[in-house]
Formats: C-alpha cells, structure tokens, sequence
C-alpha cells in the first residue's frame, strides 16, 4: 500500500481554514506564511499575486509574476556534451505593486505583534477578489477597522485593482498610507529581505525549486510620475525582455488630506496623509497595470500602461468588478463539479477549478507554467503536464481557453523541429521543460529523454478536435504538429525482424513519465500513445486531403510530404512492440523492468521520501520503483486498446510499486483504481490529489500551486467516479460513485453542445442546457441527451475489489517462467542505516507483506 492512501479524509487545519463551499477562509493569522500566500493568490494566466499582506510584511516570497516573463542564464555543465541544454530560463518577479502601508499615530500594522480584536481574510470563487477585514487596537489603544481587497482581472489581463479602507472606531488619530511599487527582485526591502530569485526558500538541492540570481536582473530604463500616477520602466538584462508598471491612485475621505507623490529607477511611491476624528473613514483605491514584450521599446510598453489606466480612471473600480463576477459565473456554469453532502471535499474541489481559470484563463497563448503564476516553483517552466492535466478540463469546459493553450505549441514548433535536428532525428521534439522554447532541462536523462512529450502534444491536439468538432483548427495548426511528431517517431524507431518472418517497431533510449527509470528501451507507455500520434497524424493527413485538397498541396509542399512517408506511419503504428509478461499477465513498463529488484515501500520510512531527495539516481534506478504513474497512465489515456482484465493486473502490479513522489501521481492511480474496482483505494487516492495543496501534503506548497494536480482532480471527479471516457468523439460512461456520497454533478461541453450529468447510486440522467442533441452511451446502452433529459438505470457502482492485494505487486514471491523469484528490499544509508530485513524467501514475502 503506497503512503498516498494513509491521506486524512480532510487534513486541512479547520481552525484557521474553515469549511466555506464557496470560499476559501482564514480565520486567524498565522500558520505557514508560505502556504498562505500560495493559497490566496490572486492570477488570471498572464499576470500572478502571491498573497503577501498590504503591509509588505512579515512575508515568505514576495511573488508578482508574468506569464514568460523571464531572464536566461548560461547552464554549466561539469562534464558537458553536444547537445546538452545551453541555456537556462527563469520566471522572474515583477516590481511589486501590492503594497498599502498604513500608519496609525505613526505606528505600523504588523500582523505578526498586532492586537487584533478580529481578522477574516477570503476569497469568494464567484468573486475572484481577494478580501481581508480586522480590527486593531493600536499601541495607543486607539480602535481601527482595516478593509483591504485585491483583485486580478480576468477580464482585462494587464489589471490588479486594490482597495484600502481605514475606519477610526475609538479616538483620532493621525493616519498615513504609503502605496509602493518595489523592485523586489534585484533590491532588499527596509528590512533586508530580496524577493524573487532570491527568496529565502530557493533551495537547488530540490530540482523543484528556482534558480538564484547572481547578478542585478530588472535595468532600470525609465521611471516617471504625476500628481496621481507613476510608470517604472526596465529590460531584462540577458534575455532582453521589457516590461511597464503602471499605478493610478483615487482617494475618498470626509477629511482633509495630503499627497505627497516620487520615483525613482526601483520604487514609486505615494504617500496619503491626514488626521482622521472617530468615525471618519479613508480609502484609497490603487489600479495597477503591467505590459511586458520581447522586444517591443518600453515607451510603447509605458503608452499601452497609460490606456489601460485612463480606461479604469472612466469606468471606474465598480465596472470592473461587475465584468469579474460576470465572467467567473460563466465559468462556474460550465465548469463546477457538484458534491452534494461533502462540504469540505466540495470547497477544496471549486478551489481547485478555480486554480485552474487563473492558471488558465488569459494565458493568451502562452504556455500553462507547472505553477501557474503563483510561486516561483519550476522557474516558471512548461512541461507536458498541461497536455495531459489541463487541457482536457479546459477542453470539456473552456473550449476557447484549450484553444489557446495549444496554440502555444503551434508557436513552438520551429524550435521543436530545431531541437530534433540537434538529436539528429526528423521531425519535431517539443522540449521537456521551457519557457521560451529552448529545452533548459539540464539532467537530461529525466529531461530531454522524456520523448513522450511528442506524443502528449499530440493526444491533446487530437482530443480537442474530437470534442469540439474544431476542423478548422485541425486543418491549420493540429495537422502540422501531428505532422512533425510523428516524423520523429517514424525515424526514432526501429525494426526488428525475426526468423520467422515477423517484425516489430521498437523505440529505444527513451524516459517515460516514471522519471525512477530512465533512458530505457521500450517504454511502454511512450510506444502506446507514439503508436496513437502516428495514426491521428495519417488520419490528419487524409481528412484534409479530402476535406480541402488545395491547402492539402500547400501542405505536402510546405513539409515536403509523400504519400509514401504517410503510409510508413500506419505501419509503424501497428508493428509498435508493447511487451507483456505472460506470467504476470502485465506489460512491462520497459524491456528489462522485472531485472530490477523490488523496492519495498512499505518498509521505507516517511523520512526517505520523496526519494529523489534521499538518495543518488542511481541507486534508484536499480530498483522497481515507481516515481508516478506511467503504464496506468497510459491505460487511462488509451483504455480502449486495452482489456478489464489487463487494467486490473497491471494496476495490481504497479500500484504497490509506486512512491507518489510525483504530485501527478494520485490522480490518475484514482481514476484506475476506480474503473478496476479498488474503488476504496480510489477515494484514498482522490484525497491525496483534492489536498495536495490545502493540505501541504508535498510540503512544498509554498513553491506555488500544483496546477496540473488541480486538473487532475477534474479528471478523478469526471473520469474516475463519473467514468466518463472519450474515445475518438465517442462519449461514454460506467459510473463509479463512491459508497459515502450521495451524488455527484457535473456539466461537459462537445461539439458546442453543453450537458449536465447527475449521478446517483441507482441512476444516472442527462439534460441538455445549450446546443443539439447529442449521443452518448451507458455500459454500451446509446441514448440521445435532449432538453427533455434522459435517466439510465444503474444495477451497481461497478466492480468492489479488496484492497489487500495492493500490499505488494502481485505475482512477488511466485516463480517466473524461467524459474526465477522477485524480491523486495529497501536500501539503506550507509551514514544512518536501517534496520529492515531482506525479504528472501517467497513464503516470508507473502506472510510479511
């Protein structure tokens, strides 16, 4: 049993979070700074708040971000080779704007020493908007309500609107509030503490975390004010990006106040001031605004931050929040899962989607980072995990929103096949991890080697089309990166001929998503979805053909394209070698995968995990041992290609085996372990996923959120307990709800026709809200959803299996056909050894496991 099921059935701390379906609430300051201003903050894809207090302080990581906003660096090798990453890029922190400073009898607010007779910080799903309300006695005794808010628009992606209201409850006072935009990212603070890349938790130790800077990295260019607004202008210093801040500010107050207003190359700052009598109130109201380019001049960048200031100052805050509130309620309608009866489990689940619409939303064709812009974690990169996480929630959801976010891998392609002809190899490879589409993976062997990317990309392309029915990009975009992918995989491979006149297409050298086994021959999961990216690109090829022989030619042309080569991939598709082992009725998750030793997690103790981090990749290697799903993996992915009994054994077999190391690794075990009929395993592992963050299970919660775990929890509630599965356009369903809840809600968009589906225990009905009947089918039963609604009766929730056989992979013990026996074992520290047995014998295998 992998530790990812020993999860709380909640293991949030309640009284400072409590359960709110709708919000998320803090209840009391304090608690893991870190966390918290992951947990609050405040994106829309282009532009990212960590939620650190108006005050500026006491903070963990300062964090405002911009989707690929980034500065490059020279990766040094120690002993480097051709073709190695070069260049390295890191997500930097913007100046930030966030600030609000207020004085009381010149005393500041400091959470952390103040008396606070109340405090209530939260975010509203519906709202978008971040809100804090308390009351202070200050040092004099003196009564201060303080209302703060903070808002990033999804509605216009280069705008943040804050709020500051102070109210004098008991006495007067004189009261000062200082709004600043700091550039924390190259200048400590008043109390010594930088921002950015150096922030006291970057720690490269853990590959996770971000690269430090050594050397200044915003260029101040421009700064300049008026009375009531300030612009800060800088380039990147090697990547050469440019970049505008812009702050209007507004004040309301029944007194009479002060305005006092500078600049200078890495601060703006305006400083409101005046004596307020008991029951007077002040608000400032802040607008802030930041461009960024490649290339484009910072003048121009300074205009386009002038625009979008003048047209908040003539619409005015209220306008905006109005379009907030608006915008996010079509999301919800289209997007929220229903738990009726699981309050906590609901609030964690709107949380996650909500994650998902500011990682997503206005990413505008940029790529979805690992972290969103919330942290600092994964420098910012992209990786494969918004193909295979991400986009298929924004698919079934936010069609327009997918679009975009595979857009950003049409935009790549002319590095991607740059990439390849570095490997020597035809086609496109998309990099492992990038920003600017250069691959600054710098360990290559979990890196670059990782060819499965392709295919990820691909699989997405594909769906999208299935789902939305969105020809036209198919025939302009998807075609050419189905194209380029399968080329590589074409040339990649190789066949083996045997004496009996049989052939197979192997690909050797290659990493799966189990970054615990790397460049191995055969993995199995790269070989199924490469097989699936041939034959889409063929089926590509010749649906345009047909569909539109003129663009057809320009294509064949544009890519040098042959009849011939298009044939070679089908064949290569169906001569694609998947091993299985007959006697454990498995596929191997790579040729010599059962040469290993087993690893034998149950004795591990929690202390070695996650294990990368204890110890040196090759002890790892030498073992079975699994950082994240990879044949499950691809048994969801392409489940049709595979049996029930298939799915169960091999389910049976690797789930033991695998750490969960990974944050992408629960989700997935859940949607298998429920469609096999582990369906107590699957809610374990559900949990795992749903509170990854909330409850800081990875305890590197501070790093940003786990985005690609966040779609992940969609894709357990949908696929996993929905059972809903999509095989080229086909809807189906084989529902698996577990035994505790009384139902489960959720709508689907396909082919601009938008559903909702209510599972119970004894049924499960359809109604259409927008859009033409469409047909779907329930454990084979086909019925057509209408605005009529459509109810199938349900005899059960699926398959029960026992969880004990998860204990060890089974077949561990048993004699292989050649005779041989696995076991397991635990290596240990030679500086601080533990004391476990070496498991030899079969019986004492079996009687210990």
């Amino acid at each position: 049993m992998t530790r990812l099921r020993n999860v709380p059935a909640d293991p949030v701390d309640r009284t400072r979070l409590p359960v709110d379906p709708w919000r998320l609430v803090e209840s009391r300051p304090g608690g893991d700074p870190g966390v918290m201003e992951t947990l609050f903050a405040t994106a829309n894809g282009y532009l990212g708040m960590r939620a650190t207090p108006e005050e500026g302080r006491d903070v963990a990581q300062y964090g405002t971000f911009l989707n690929g906003f980034h500065e490059t660096w020279s990766i040094h090798h120690a002993e480097s080779a051709f073709g190695f990453a070069k260049t390295g890029q890191t997500m930097i922190s913007v100046p930030d704007s966030s600030v609000l400073k207020l004085y009381v009898d010149d005393e500041p607010l400091l959470l952390t020493i103040a008396d606070l007779e109340s405090y209530e910080r939260w975010i509203d799903f519906r709202e978008g908007v971040l809100r804090r309300e308390l009351i202070w006695r200050t040092p004099a005794g003196k009564r201060v309500q303080v209302s703060s808010s903070r808002m990033v628009s999804f509605t216009q992606r280069h705008l943040a609107l804050m709020e500051l209201q102070v109210t004098m409850l008991d006495g007067a006072a004189p009261v000062a509030v200082s709004s600043q935009i700091i550039n924390r990212q190259d200048v400590a603070d008043d109390f010594g503490k930088g921002g950015g890349g150096s922030s006291p938790i970057t720690d490269k130790d853990d590959p996770r975390r971000t690269t430090d800077f050594t050397h200044r990295v915003l260029e101040p260019l421009q700064d300049w004010h008026s009375e009531r607004r300030m612009l800060l202008g800088y380039r990147v210093a090697q990547s050469g990006m440019t970049l505008a801040v812009g702050a209007d500010h507004e004040v309301e107050c029944e007194a009479e106040m002060e305005y006092l207003i500078d600049t200078m190359p890495d601060l703006g700052r305006q400083v409101v001031r005046g004596h307020l009598e008991q029951g007077q109130t002040l608000t400032v109201r802040k607008a802030v605004t930041y461009h960024s380019s490649r290339s484009v001049p910072h003048r121009e960048l300074f205009d386009r931050c002038r625009r979008t200031l003048d047209r908040v100052r003539e619409e005015g805050f209220s306008t905006h929040y109005d379009q907030q509130r608006e915008y996010l309620a079509d999301f919800w309608t289209s997007s929220d899962v229903q738990l009726p009866g699981q309050d906590a489990a609901q609030q964690a689940t709107r949380w996650c989607l909500f994650q998902l619409a500011q990682a997503a939303a206005r990413s505008d064709q940029w790529g979805i980072p690992a972290k969103g812009v919330t942290g600092s974690g994964y420098e910012g990169h992209y990786f494969w995990d918004s193909e295979v996480y991400v986009v298929p929630f924004l698919t079934f959801t936010q069609p327009r929103w997918a679009r975009n976010a595979l857009r950003f891998r049409t935009n790549l392609l002319p590095k991607a096949r740059e990439r390849a002809r570095e490997l020597n190899q035809r086609g496109a490879l998309f990099p492992w991890r990038t920003i600017n589409g250069d691959e600054a993976s710098a360990y290559y062997a979990a890196g670059t080697a990782q060819y499965h990317i392709d295919a990820d990309v691909a699989y997405a392309f594909a769906q999208y089309v299935d789902v939305t029915g969105d020809q036209d990009f198919q025939h302009r975009d998807g075609v050419r990166v189905l194209v380029e992918t399968a080329r590589l995989w074409a040339d990649l491979g190789f066949w083996r001929h045997m004496a009996d006149g049989s052939a197979s297409f192997h690909i050797n050298g290659v990493t799966g998503p189990d970054e615990y086994t790397t460049v191995v021959n055969n993995n199995m999961f790269t070989n199924v979805m490469a097989r699936y990216n041939l034959r889409r690109a063929c089926r590509a090829v010749r649906e345009l053909q047909e569909a539109d022989p003129t663009a057809y030619e320009a294509l064949r042309v544009e890519l040098e394209l042959d009849e011939l080569e298009v044939e070679q991939w089908n064949e290569c598709a169906d001569g694609m070698f998947i091993a299985k082992d007959e006697t454990l009725g498995i596929h191997l998750q790579e040729d010599r995968f059962l040469e290993r030793e087993v690893w034998d997690l149950s004795s591990t103790p929690e202390e070695a995990f996650p294990l990368l981090l204890n110890f040196h990749p090759l002890v790892i290697y030498r073992f079975q041992v699994i950082k994240q799903a990879d044949v499950v993996l691809a048994l969801f992915l392409r489940g049709s290609e595979f049996t029930a009994e298939e799915k169960r054994r091999n389910f049976e077999y690797y789930d033991p085996i695998t750490t969960g190391d990974s944050s992408l690794s629960a989700v997935v075990q859940c949607i298998m372990a429920a469609e096999v009929g582990h369906q107590k395993a699957a809610l374990d592992y559900f949990r795992a996923g749903l509170f990854v963050d909330l409850g800081d299970l990875h305890h590197n919660a501070a790093d940003g959120v786990h985005i690609a775990s966040a779609g992940g929890v969609w894709n357990a509630l949908v696929h996993g307990f929905g059972g809903m599965r999509q095989d080229e356009g086909r809807i189906s369903f084989d529902p698996r709800l577990p035994a505790d809840w009384p139902e489960l809600r959720f709508p689907l968009t396909v082919r601009g026709s938008r559903f909702r589906v209510r599972l119970v225990r004894e049924e499960i009905s359809f109604t259409l809200e927008t859009g033409e009947p469409l047909a779907v089918t329930v454990r084979g039963q086909e019925v057509t959803i209408t605005a009529d609604g459509v109810t199938v009766p349900l005899e059960d929730q699926g398959p029960l299996l026992s969880d004990e056989v998860l204990t060890h992979p089974v077949g561990l013990g048993d004699a292989r056909a050649d005779g041989s026996i696995m076991t397991s074992f635990v290596p240990s520290d030679p500086e601080d050894p533990w004391e476990y047995p070496v498991l030899s014998d079969p019986d004492e295998i079996i009687e210990n496991s």
